[in-house]
């Protein structure tokens, strides 16, 4: 009779003979969502100098982004133009900006730089790596909090802000990465009106996949507007850009955020830069404004590319993996660019090697969480987006035939 792990040895030795070269590494556009935003490159036409009674080609325009601009990408954010900044590629960089300029020199309701008090701040897992490196490479002690599927612990937060170190927390509160949750609004509240040790504790909002829907929308959140209300005006940053909306390389970053946050950023950034590019900006407020449906229209137009793969995802993972939850779970998200994996047994580095031993790469098990180490071993980021159809499926039964083997491997020890 054949024994499980010799049946899964079999199946796993049949696909690793195809020879396959295929990633799901990085959550990266494909070339046909590119193509969408291939108008860009000429949507500011030779002659067209100006924009909002600016000159795009000299150095004057505003430190904090053309009129226009700010306009846009406050609908984004469900803000008014005057509490938006719209910065240069990417959102992560304007993060690092602004976390940068706390460290040096507080925030408006600092008594001074976070640097001098050995700074924590929390972040979710399993989470965004490059939040991860981006904090550690600062300076900052992570503090790390699990995820539900409604959002954040935030009675964790809540525990971890009683330190008067913890300065904020950093996330992903719309779609996020890896697991596709989206914070509740009960939660989101509980974050605004939250009492902390630090007066100025601050909630950074990576809203990066706000309008990354893949079907019914998930409602996103406004953080700037839900922490004014509950009396504390400047506590909330909410980023965003549009590195997956248009072109990852050239695209803007941009933050929402109180008007004496924005003056206090709009103040620092002018010390180390005239403006940001305004060329870009312009073209971004063109090309979005003559999109069929405009932003809308365009985000539709990505689903309907990307939708298709989520689905094949879950659908290979079910029919291989079974749907009890003996070999693993999965997220099945309603939108952003990830699913999350996690497997049964703590076998995911296992997962990982195997499947690279069969030319798919998957991420690296344990890049979800600070350090690059899942103290459960068991989590798997899947980024399906780039690939083509056809190669997500082949990727994923390659995957699931892992996590079989990789399971069996560890049953039979």
């Amino acid at each position: 009779m054949t024994t499980p792990l010799a049946a899964a040895q079999a199946a796993y030795d049949e696909l690793a003979a195809l020879g396959l070269k295929l990633n799901l590494q990085r959550g990266q556009p494909s070339d046909a969502d590119f193509d969408l935003s291939d108008a860009l490159l000429t949507a500011v036409t030779p002659g067209e100098t100006t924009m909002d009674g600016v000159d795009l080609r000299n150095y004057p325009g505003g430190v904090a982004g053309l009129p226009s601009a700010r306009a846009l990408f406050g609908r984004y954010l469900g803000l008014d133009a005057a509490n938006v900044v719209v910065w240069n590629n990417s959102s992560l960089e304007l993060q690092a900006l602004v976390l940068g300029f706390a460290l040096l020199h507080g925030l408006p309701g600092s008594t001074g730089g976070w640097v001098h008090d050995r700074p924590k701040i929390v972040v979710t897992t399993p989470g965004y790596d490059r939040h991860f490196l981006m904090l550690t490479t600062l300076g900052f002690e992570l503090i790390s909090v699990g995820m539900e599927p409604d959002g954040p612990d935030v009675a964790a937060i809540e525990a971890a802000a009683a330190d008067p170190a913890v300065r904020g927390v950093l996330f992903v509160p719309t779609y996020s990465n890896p697991g596709g949750e989206t914070i509740s609004a009960e939660k989101a509240a509980r974050l605004a009106e939250m009492v902390t040790a630090a007066a100025d504790f601050t909630i950074f909002a990576d809203d990066a996949y706000r309008v990354h829907h893949l079907g019914q929308p998930d409602a996103a959140v406004n953080f700037v507007e839900l922490c004014a209300a509950a009396g504390h005006p400047d506590r909330a940053f909410a980023f965003g850009s549009t590195s997956k909306i248009t072109f990852a390389s050239g695209g803007l970053g941009f933050v929402g955020t109180s008007a004496a946050n924005v003056a206090w950023l709009s103040r620092l950034l002018s010390a180390q830069s005239i403006g940001p590019n305004k060329v870009e900006q312009a073209r971004h407020v063109r090309f979005l404004a003559g999109y069929p449906g405009g932003l809308d229209g365009l985000m539709r137009a990505h689903a309907a590319l990307i939708a298709p793969k989520f689905a094949a995802v879950d659908e290979v993972l079910s029919t291989e993996l079974g749907t009890d939850g003996s070999y693993a779970t999965w997220t099945t998200p309603r939108g952003g660019y990830f699913s999350s994996l996690f497997t049964t047994a703590p076998v995911a580095a296992r997962v990982v090697e195997l499947a690279d031993a069969a030319g798919v790469s998957l991420t690296p098990a344990g890049a979800t969480y600070p350090g690059g180490v899942d103290p459960d071993n068991r989590n798997i980021r899947l980024a399906p987006t780039r690939p083509p159809l056809d190669e997500v499926r082949t990727a994923m039964t390659v995957a699931a035939a892992c996590v079989r083997l990789a399971t069996e491997e560890y049953r039979a020890r």
